[in-house]
């Protein structure tokens, strides 16, 4: 284990790796519910994996990045060309019990589980068990709208091209997101409301546009889609996904998540909010307020659109994995060039736009492909470049900045590329 802290001088600003010689210098005041941090004034943060020198500017500008914002815990792994380079834990896993972040520690990912989906489909499309224009409640099943409601009719027009687009009509700016459950829908639901029950709900509500004809951000879209694999490949969504997606990518430990502290995996960090606040749990049984990371959202309900956990390595593997830059790849190159294509139904020219699970930037031939992720006490990035990178960012709190904190973190990981001198090499068996 080695440690990252910041040194000034009159000539430079530079973070120095040395050797752990003394125990850690972590003052925390945790008040209120578990696992929330109310203060950290971080002194230094353990880092653990192999360092390689080429790559120190990672080092530095992740652990710069986690103490200026009081971020416990995170991971960082790069691969150039389908070989993983660097793979570093940082920080702490359970700042109570002093664990540190491990290369191979296990964190959720949110969002960057829609490119998952994604995956999995495209390669039942691939395999011609998917038309992606196909009408989504053709697929779904049998679907009982709750009491006293009909299925909308623009609701059976959908195809699975707009879901994976966010094209398909759902707009949670204009409504709400159903993968939070508010009052109205407790009232008639079971708690903790699952994604069928979801799905009840709103297939009896209109729609927010009409489908293909704007983009919107749709948690419940990628829900849908993870029960249309479900019918397709009938398995559950994990085992589908384990099967068409991760086997194939050597990826063996990734998970869906669980929503009680005590159910997390082995080798899953702990998840920390930047303030004490609690709130009240979906379970029923459970009457006091909760850690909000902990029971106050139901994150088996969100699997296909927000439910996974994995390493950054892992991350990494797979998004390498896509286009064949690691053996062997996950789709053919006319898969690939659809999965990067621009929605034909919008009338669009942004530079960047959401293409087939994953967000794209057109650069000469090929294209950058990235996906974030954020719940409470979550924050995550994948990002596939166009000249041969992949790095994948976790980390167990988002800050006060929330989502923005995205952002930053992209723009920090553009300035550890742009410091590297030379790219290391690797063998074949580091992937």
């Amino acid at each position: 284990m080695y440690r990252c802290c910041v040194r000034l001088n009159s000539c430079e600003s530079s973070y120095i790796i040395r050797p752990l010689y003394l125990a850690a210098l972590l003052v925390l005041a945790v008040v209120g519910c578990h696992g929330h941090l109310a203060r950290a004034q971080q002194a230094d943060l353990p880092i653990t994996g192999r360092a390689v020198p080429e790559l120190a500017s990672f080092d530095r500008v992740i652990c710069r990045f986690m103490q200026d914002r009081s971020i416990p815990g995170g991971a960082v792994a790069v691969a150039k060309d389908g070989r993983l380079l660097l793979s570093r834990g940082y920080g702490w896993a359970d700042v109570e019990r002093r664990r540190p972040v491990k290369p191979n520690s296990l964190f959720r990912i949110a969002s960057v589980s829609k490119p998952i989906t994604a995956l999995a489909l495209l390669v039942l499309v691939e395999q011609g068990r998917l038309d992606l224009d196909a009408k989504a409640v053709d697929l779904l099943g049998p679907i009982r709208p709750t009491e006293g409601a009909s299925i909308d009719r623009a609701f059976r027009q959908i195809t699975v091209r707009q879901l994976l687009h966010h094209t398909a009509g759902f707009d949670r700016q204009a409504s709400f997101d159903p993968m939070f459950p508010g009052p109205a829908m407790t009232a008639v639901l079971e708690s903790p409301v699952d994604s069928r029950s979801i799905i009840r709900y709103m297939s009896g509500r209109p729609l927010d546009f009409p489908p293909g004809t704007r983009y919107a951000y749709s948690n419940f879209g990628y829900c849908l889609l993870g029960r249309i694999l479900e019918r397709l490949v009938g398995e559950p969504y994990d085992r589908a996904v384990e099967r068409l997606v991760l086997r194939p990518a050597g990826i063996r430990r990734m998970r869906l998540a669980k929503t009680r502290l005590e159910d997390r995996a082995p080798g899953e960090v702990r998840y920390y909010m930047p303030d004490t606040r609690c709130d009240r749990s979906v379970f029923p049984d459970v009457k006091q307020p909760v850690p909000i990371p902990y029971g106050s959202f139901h994150i088996e309900a969100m699997d296909s659109h927000g439910g996974w956990i994995a390493s950054a390595a892992d991350l990494v593997r797979l998004a390498a994995s896509v286009d064949g830059t690691r053996k062997p790849g996950l789709l053919r190159p006319r898969t690939v060039r659809l999965l990067e294509s621009r929605p034909a139904d919008i009338a669009d020219d942004a530079a960047a736009y959401y293409g087939l699970g994953w967000n794209v930037r057109p650069v000469g031939d090929s294209a950058n492909w990235w996906h974030a992720g954020s719940l409470p006490g979550t924050s995550s990035l994948l990002v596939r470049t166009h000249h041969g990178l992949a790095w994948a960012v976790v980390l167990n709190s988002r800050g006060k900045e929330g989502t923005q904190l995205i952002g930053e973190v992209d723009r920090a990981m553009w300035r550890a590329v742009e410091q590297v001198e030379t790219w290391p090499h690797a063998s074949k068996k580091e992937m």
